[in-house]
């Protein structure tokens, strides 16, 4: 039976029949269908409840159509479970999957309860002829010509007492003489109080019957339905095993329930199935010939081959020549299509479930026949001999362990951890079985396989191994349960390539705990400047920047930026650098970095790994200041983490739109429930701190001064100030100038530059230039805003803006005021750019006292310009298209250009025309600009 949750209505069955018998209920009064049993199929159960009512007091017929495993089975217990509450009688019969059927079988089962043997009526009724038809096997006159009129009197008869819903399952796979009988009634039933309710299952080539018939499709159950089907029904779950089973299972529910997660491969390997699985996704297996199991067989162990490949293996399989034809019988068998070069299976978990159960022999010998087709010395071939193989083989177990790095940088991780745990059972010697099973678990952690690798740890840990190899089993071996990591002041330093390794790998694997305030967090700082001149490798990099983000930020970024062929890097390395450069304080190389990530993914069709690099992407923006593309790159990160069904980054990027619209509106921001929070947190584990200074930020936007000053002076001065809390320095002086607390805020950076010394990183060093001046009032004034002016801020608007208006408002209340309105027009327009709509209200205030006017001027005095003779032919165009309301990114597609030059455009703009807002400009073009 395909079932989505494996649950099943309570049904009663009525001694010595096969019809169920009506609970207690009010006739005419349908039930509603049970929810929250079949996840994801609420449109489904309402689509039947409606159905169940409608159809048996005026009849009608509808056919649940699904691919195996989809939930047909269940969702047909349902509407019969709605139908015995209503006081309907149900007749079912269902089909059987991989044998020949017996003749009439379906129509047995569904009228042998209405032949009432003990009062038969005479000879020639309706009655009589199908007794003698069904039962006796007797011919009657009429034989079967008469049978589906028969059928239909009898279910018309016993309709008259009591409402009759046929229950219908696995209608395909019942006897011909049975489908043609109900596809003949199910033409003829409206108006009487008969309902038909079929399942079966979706063919390439539509079986004639059932053509016209109303159809109520099962499509495959939705990311998030998925998702929150394996969180009800398989608990505990490592989060790689959940994507992995997401990928593999399609939305099937069958698979999702049945396929095995990270469990130990067999060899020779075979795709993963289950009794279940293979005996609802490929029944009739068993009687295809045996040259079109042999080309399945090849199929399933290598679906990447074209037809002539696996042809070509199957013939070495079968021991003789197999042509085309052979493909037929699959396609029947509705298991494969061919699309012109390569057989697709009718779904993912089919593979697995047409060879599940083929003996050892037949799939060694297919590996074998794989290998000896395919480009010798090549990943694949490596991999399928090594399958070949029986007992230990030194050679080739040293091939696949010098090749597994090749298929981590083809994005076939899985396949990373296959091989070399497979080089471990290849090896004689214990020293290399052991360095080979703690590769193995190393690489299975990184994957967030926790309960693979823990089993790989234990099994390392009874090797021989370096020091630090034993270190890294031990760590392995207890990952996730919550044990401490050892002290660090007794890790020796690596010697040799191996032990190098394993030191990158443990410190990898125990930094999270160290950063999360495990004891040892200055030991282990120590045992990481210690390490030899690997100082720009990722892993290092990454660890460093968990536990020493700030007192280590200069030699990250040195590492970050040291030289390296990043084309030759994995994701997984680019994703270290970025979150290093993120969080040590350079957001543009980070920015730059997560895109490459992106289009990484894009060219893999790794959709479900867009997720947390859009995250940080938006992260880096917002760290830029960029916060028109942050928002929009934050609901792209939502958009495709629902598609995806990733609550937890789903959460993360609606938080932190709601921040981004704070800081540009003002508005109050969002800070979400607990359970939200929580889910953010999985997602990126700095979060809080992101949300907690941004919101410090948004309160100064919305003229909370006071509040934003003491929020972020508590940040700032804490023990251990994080990089973001540094990303807020200029925002902090704003504050602390608009309160009067220049002074305090002054002390403030003068120890957080003592601390940081020269560890700070360039980024950081420009803000604390910029906020100084900002801060900056009285005779020293001049020389800070020099320095901070001669900083290369064309990169940085978002330093750029507050020091245009700090600068402004210095020389408005210096009487400078033709100077002043050069620098606030200037800030206006950077605000512009930005997207922070709440500080034009602020910027245009500050350019009104200092004597900005856009209205015509009087006889006599300043005379006023058109646009046309200030602006280019495209910035004119530009201009008037943002004052009819367009958005950069609409300007951009009528123009061709990137929204990011149209923000340039305006960039340029504003301060020629002398306005501060979009909405002005309508105004400016035309009525002129004043000279």
């Amino acid at each position: 039976m395909n079932m989505d949750t494996g649950i099943s209505p309570p049904v009663d069955r009525q001694a010595g029949h096969g019809h169920t018998v009506p609970r207690a209920a009010r006739p005419g009064q349908p039930g509603s269908l049970p929810r929250g049993e079949l996840v994801g199929r609420d449109a489904e159960l309402r689509a039947l409840a409606e159905f169940v009512r409608q159809a048996t007091p005026h009849g009608a017929v509808r056919v649940l159509s699904g691919q195996a495993g989809a939930g047909r089975s269940a969702l047909l217990e349902a509407a019969v479970s709605a139908a015995i509450a209503a006081g309907v009688r149900v007749l079912r019969c269902s089909g059987v999957r991989g044998a020949v059927p017996v003749a009439l079988s379906g129509l047995r089962q569904i009228l042998w309860p209405l032949l009432d043997t003990r009062a038969r009526s005479l000879t020639g009724s309706p009655s009589d002829v199908l007794e003698m038809l069904l039962a006796d096997a007797v011919p009657a006159a009429g034989g079967r010509s008469r049978l589906a009129f028969g059928v239909l009197e009898m279910l018309e008869e016993a309709a008259r007492e009591h409402p009759v819903l046929l229950a219908v399952d696995d209608w395909d796979a019942l006897d011909e003489a049975s489908r043609e009988a109900l596809s003949f009634i199910a033409r003829r039933i409206e108006g009487h109080p008969i309902a038909l309710l079929l399942t079966a299952r979706p063919h390439r080539t539509r079986l004639a019957p059932l053509d016209g018939l109303r159809e109520l499709p099962l499509a495959p159950l939705g990311p998030t339905d998925s998702a929150r089907l394996l969180a009800v029904r398989r608990p505990g779950l490592d989060p790689q095993s959940v994507r992995d089973l997401l990928a593999a299972a399609a939305g099937n529910p069958l698979a999702l329930l049945e396929l095995p997660a990270d469990g130990e491969d067999d060899v020779p390997y075979v795709p993963a199935s289950s009794n279940q699985l293979a005996a609802s996704m490929a029944p009739g297996i068993r009687r295809l010939p045996d040259g079109t199991r042999s080309l399945l067989l090849v199929a399933a162990l290598h679906p990447a081959g074209d037809l002539p490949l696996l042809l070509s293996a199957a013939s070495r399989v079968r021991g003789s020549a197999l042509g085309f034809a052979v493909l037929e019988a699959a396609e029947t068998e509705g298991l494969v299509t061919y699309d012109g070069m390569r057989l697709v299976f009718d779904h993912p978990a089919t593979a697995g479930a047409v060879v599940h159960g083929t003996d050892q022999g037949r799939v060694r010998a297919a590996h074998a026949a794989l290998a000896a087709v395919l480009q010798p010395g090549s990943m694949r071939t490596l991999w399928h001999r090594s399958q070949a193989v029986q007992g230990t083989d030194q050679e080739l177990a040293r091939r696949l362990e010098a090749v597994y790095g090749e298929a981590l940088a083809q994005h076939e991780s899985a396949l990373a951890v296959r091989m070399l745990r497979r080089a471990a059972e290849l090896y004689a010697t214990p020293r290399d079985r052991g360095r080979c099973t703690v590769r193995a678990a190393q690489v299975a952690q990184s994957l967030g396989l926790d309960r693979m690798a823990r089993t790989l740890g234990h099994r390392a840990g009874r090797w021989p191994l370096g020091p630090l190899g034993v270190l890294c089993a031990r760590e392995l071996a207890h990952i996730g349960t919550g044990r401490p990591p050892a002290d660090p002041a007794g890790w020796p330093l690596p010697c040799g390539p191996d032990e190098v390794e394993n030191a990158l790998e443990l410190v990898r694997i125990t930094a999270p705990a160290f950063a999360d305030g495990a004891p040892g967090k200055d030991a282990f700082v120590a045992f990481l400047d210690k390490l030899p001149a690997e100082v720009n490798e990722p892993r290092l990099l990454q660890a460093m920047v968990m536990v020493a983000p700030v007192r280590r930020a200069a030699t990250i970024i040195a590492g970050v930026h040291a030289e390296r062929r990043e084309t030759a890097l994995s994701v997984r390395d680019l994703g270290r650098l970025g979150e290093a450069a993120l969080s040590a304080g350079d957001p543009q190389r980070a920015l730059n970095l997560y895109r490459r990530i992106e289009c990484r993914h894009h060219f893999y069709e790794e959709f479900g790994q867009l997720p947390p690099a859009l995250l940080r992407q938006g992260l880096a923006q917002l760290a830029l200041g960029d916060w028109a593309q942050s928002d929009h790159t934050f609901r792209r990160c939502a958009d495709v983490a629902t598609a995806q069904g990733q609550d937890e980054h789903t959460a993360a990027a609606r938080l932190l739109t709601g921040l981004v619209r704070s800081l540009r509106t003002g508005r109050p921001v969002r800070h979400g429930d607990e359970q939200e929070r929580a889910a953010a947190r999985r997602a990126f584990r700095p979060i809080e701190l992101v949300l907690d200074t941004g919101t410090a930020c948004a309160r100064a936007e919305a003229g909370d001064f006071r509040g934003a000053f003491l929020s972020l002076r508590d940040v700032l001065t804490g023990p251990e100030p994080g990089t973001g809390a540094l990303y807020a320095l200029v925002a902090f002086a704003e504050a602390a100038g608009a309160v009067n607390a220049s002074a305090q805020a002054i002390e403030v950076l003068d120890r957080l530059e003592k601390r940081l010394g020269d560890q700070a990183a360039p980024e950081i060093r420009v803000r604390f230039v910029v906020a100084r001046a900002v801060l900056a009032d009285g005779p020293g004034e001049e020389a800070l805003f020099e320095r901070a002016l001669a900083e290369d801020l064309s990169a940085r608007p978002f330093l750029a803006a507050p020091l245009y208006l700090a600068h402004g408002r210095r020389l408005r209340h210096r009487r400078r005021f033709l100077e002043a309105r050069a620098s606030l027009r200037q800030a206006a327009a950077t605000y512009t750019l930005m997207g922070a709509e709440a500080r034009s209200v602020r910027v245009a205030a500050e350019l009104r006292a200092s004597g900005e006017r856009l209205e015509t001027g009087s006889a006599g005095g300043p005379g006023r310009r058109q646009a046309r003779d200030l602006l280019s032919a495209q910035e004119l165009r530009v201009a008037e298209l943002a004052g009819q309301g367009l958005s950069n990114r609409e300007i951009g597609a009528l123009l061709n250009l990137s929204p990011r030059t149209i923000g340039a455009y305006l960039y340029r703009i504003f301060p020629r025309l002398g306005v501060t807002a979009r909405a002005q400009l309508a105004q400016a073009l035309r009525e002129g600009v004043a000279v």
